[in-house]
């Protein structure tokens, strides 16, 4: 007979402050797992991966951003948003655009056709938002929204405070 192995439980948390956080983050990561799914299903459908599709609703909503500005707004890497705009742009729904007032700076500006893509996509994809939130009411939704940026600017203060904090960590 094979020996049988029992499941040992970790003592539960003492401290009901630690606890709580603890559930909070699980909830709060359990709930984004869910909603980013529902996200990255609509996404895929329309033929873009969601980090291409943040670049472009990123442009659809600011009009062109230098390079730079476009990383920091998607949070990829310089060498990811590089790679993401060329695809982007092999496709004919970006272009680059020369900067007037530096020569080494670029822009990424949507073309006729990526501006077609958003006035079409956008709104469907707005609706499928709307609906993965729809667990709460608008209220609720605005009460969430201002809770969760207090947190994360407290978080992200402590972790630009921490040497060992990776770059591009920003508060909500």
């Amino acid at each position: 007979m094979g020996s049988a192995t029992h499941a040992v439980e970790a003592p539960p948390i003492a401290d009901p402050a630690t606890a709580t956080a603890l559930k909070l983050w699980l909830t709060m990561a359990r709930a984004f797992e869910a909603a980013a799914e529902l996200s990255r299903m609509d996404i895929v459908r329309h033929g873009l991966t969601p980090a291409e599709f943040a670049i472009v609703e990123a442009l659809y909503h600011k009009g062109p951003l230098l390079l730079g500005d476009v990383q920091r707004k998607v949070l990829v890497s310089s060498g990811g948003t590089t790679f993401l705009v060329d695809r982007l742009e092999k496709r004919g729904l970006v272009e680059r655009q020369s900067c007037p007032s530096d020569r080494r700076a670029r822009y990424a500006a949507l073309t006729r056709e990526g501006m077609a893509l958003m006035k079409r996509v956008f709104p469907v994809h707005a609706e499928a938002m709307r609906e993965a939130m729809a667990g709460l009411g608008p209220n609720e939704q605005r009460t969430v929204t201002t809770l969760l940026k207090r947190l994360g600017m407290a978080a992200a203060a402590k972790a630009a405070a921490n040497p060992d904090c990776r770059e591009g960590i920003g508060g909500a």
